[in-house]
């Protein structure tokens, strides 16, 4: 993992799934949405949530490469969002959803494909919040959050045994 994260912040099933519904009320004062464009891969499972608690039937996917693993690499489009959904108003009445915004380096992307949409994320960082219009939980920049789809269970050692926050 890069030097650059400093702190782990692992985020449980339960949790995650708290979270987005969290997301899912902040959002239900806004809109109303046509259409959900969940952004590929983390953003899928909160667009799923988010879609259920608004009640929202059409959802799309925006497929955007951007980390191997843990280091943020280049950026590639592999699939944009369907002409349905962007329309000729620029995603007006679409929205947005993505697990987290780091750099805003894949926002700003589909910002670009979207600029009307209403961008949601559960999770920012504070580079890359400026690109979002609705967050549940702000972290640290050094902060890498540990998402359940990507962690096993496993003993954790105490802290008072040397193990990392």
């Amino acid at each position: 993992m890069d030097d650059k994260w400093q702190k782990s912040f692992p985020v449980s099933w339960d949790q995650f799934h708290r979270d987005a519904r969290a997301l899912a009320w902040r959002l239900s004062g806004t809109g109303p949405y046509s259409a959900v464009v969940a952004i590929t891969r983390g953003g899928l499972v909160p667009a799923a949530i988010v879609a259920r608690e608004l009640g929202i039937r059409v959802i799309e996917t925006v497929c955007v490469a951007s980390y191997d693993y843990d280091r943020q690499g280049h950026l590639q489009v592999l699939k944009s969002v369907g002409s349905s959904v962007v329309g000729a108003a620029g995603g007006e009445g679409v929205l947005i959803v993505d697990d987290l915004v780091d750099t805003g380096a894949t926002a700003k992307t589909v910002r670009e494909m979207l600029p009307k949409a209403h961008f949601a994320t559960v999770y920012a960082k504070p580079a890359g919040r400026p690109m979002v219009d609705t967050f549940v939980t702000e972290v640290s920049q050094d902060t890498w959050i540990y998402l359940p789809w990507d962690m096993g269970l496993q003993f954790s050692p105490p802290i008072r045994d040397g193990a990392k926050v």
